[in-house]
C-alpha cells in the first residue's frame, strides 16, 4: 500500500503552504518590531556593521581579534533580547517559526522522512474515506450527557474521563482502552473523539472496523502479488502512534484473525504503542470468542470501560423526527 503521485504531491504542497504561512507570520512580526522598537533596528544595524568590519579585516589578512568580535556580537544579542522582554515580547519573537521544528517544515531530516511526514502518509493511507467528516461531527466539543441517566450516566462519565486522560497524557503515559457494552451507547463516539484530538496534534492514527482490518490483511496475506504491501501494512500497524479497532467481534473469527489480532496487540505492546478497542461483546463474550492468550493480553494491558443504556442513535432519531 502506497500513496499515489497526486497524494504525495498534495502533501508536499501542504509543506509549501506551511512554510509560506510561517514566513508571512515572521515578516509581520519583523514589521511590527521595526515600527514599535526603532532601538531594536539600530542594534540589528550595529550587528551588521560589525560583521562587515570584521569580514574586511579577515579578507585583508589582518589580525582581527575574533574573541573580541564574538564578545561584541553576544553583547548586541543580549541587548536585543532584553529590549524585547522589556516591551512585552518573548525573547524568541523574531526566531524562525516552524510547525515542526525537527524538519523545519520540509518533511525530511537528513534525507529521511520526518515523523510529521510519516504521520501524514499513514493518516491518508488508513483513514476511512469519510473519517474526517465523521470526526468533525464527533469530537469532545459536541459531547453531551443528555441521553444518559443513573448508572448509565456514571459509566459514560468515567469513560469520558478516561478518554480525556488518554489524550492529555498521550506523550508520557502508555495506555490502552477497551470500550464495551450494548449497541449505540457511545463507544465509537469516544474513539472518534480521541482520534480527532490526536490527529489535530499531528499524531498518526490508524482507524479500522475489525471486519475491515482483517479483510484487508486476509487479502494481502493470500495474494502473492501483495506480500510487500502486507509487510508495509504490518509495519504501519505496529509503529503508528495509535491503532483504533472498532466493533471487535463483527469480523469472521478464525485462526487467521486470532493470530493477526494477537500479533498486532503483542507487537504494539512491545513498542509501548497504544491501542483502543470498542466492542459490543461482554467480557465473557470476549473470553469465549478469542484465544486465551488474546484475552490474557487484553485483560492485563487494557483499561476497561463499560457503556450501558439504550441505543442513543435511535433515541436521537426519534427525538429529531
Amino acid at each position: 500500500m502506497s500513496l499515489t503521485n497526486s497524494q504525495y504531491d498534495a502533501i508536499l504542497r501542504e509543506y509549501d503552504a506551511i512554510q509560506l504561512k510561517n514566513e508571512r507570520l515572521l515578516s509581520g512580526r519583523k514589521a511590527e518590531i521595526a515600527d514599535r522598537l526603532p532601538a531594536y533596528e539600530e542594534l540589528t544595524s550595529a550587528a551588521a556593521s560589525l560583521s562587515v568590519s570584521y569580514g574586511k579585516k579577515m579578507l585583508l589578512n589582518s589580525q582581527g581579534n575574533m574573541a573580541e568580535y564574538h564578545e561584541k556580537m553576544q553583547e548586541i544579542s543580549r541587548k536585543k533580547r532584553e529590549l524585547l522582554l522589556a516591551n512585552g515580547y518573548p525573547e524568541d519573537f523574531l526566531s524562525p517559526i516552524y510547525d515542526c521544528p525537527d524538519c523545519k517544515d520540509t518533511g525530511f531530516v537528513n534525507g529521511e522522512k520526518c515523523h510529521c511526514l510519516q504521520s501524514r502518509i499513514i493518516n491518508i493511507l488508513y483513514s476511512k474515506s469519510n473519517l474526517q467528516k465523521v470526526l468533525q461531527a464527533e469530537n469532545f466539543s459536541v459531547l453531551s450527557y443528555d441521553y444518559y441517566k443513573g448508572e448509565d450516566l456514571q459509566n459514560f462519565k468515567k469513560a469520558v474521563e478516561n478518554s480525556l486522560s488518554f489524550v492529555r497524557n498521550f506523550d508520557t503515559e502508555y495506555q490502552n482502552l477497551l470500550f464495551y457494552g450494548s449497541v449505540g451507547t457511545g463507544k465509537t463516539f469516544l474513539s472518534n473523539c480521541i482520534a480527532y484530538e490526536l490527529l489535530q496534534h499531528g499524531y498518526s492514527v490508524i482507524y479500522f472496523s475489525a471486519s475491515g482490518l482483517f479483510e484487508m490483511l486476509s487479502k494481502q496475506s493470500f495474494s502473492s502479488s501483495e506480500k510487500e504491501v502486507l509487510y508495509k501494512t504490518q509495519e504501519d500497524l505496529y509503529n503508528c502512534d495509535l491503532v483504533i479497532i472498532d466493533d471487535l467481534g463483527t469480523e469472521l473469527t478464525n485462526a487467521f484473525t486470532n493470530t493477526h489480532l494477537f500479533t498486532i496487540l503483542n507487537e504494539r505492546s512491545l513498542r509501548k504503542k497504544p491501542v483502543i478497542i470498542s466492542t459490543n461483546l461482554s467480557l465473557e463474550g470476549l473470553k469465549e470468542r478469542y484465544s486465551e492468550r488474546i484475552f490474557s493480553r487484553v485483560t492485563n494491558a487494557f483499561t476497561f470501560r463499560k457503556l450501558s443504556g439504550s441505543d442513543i442513535r435511535m433515541r436521537k432519531k426519534f427525538t429529531n423526527s
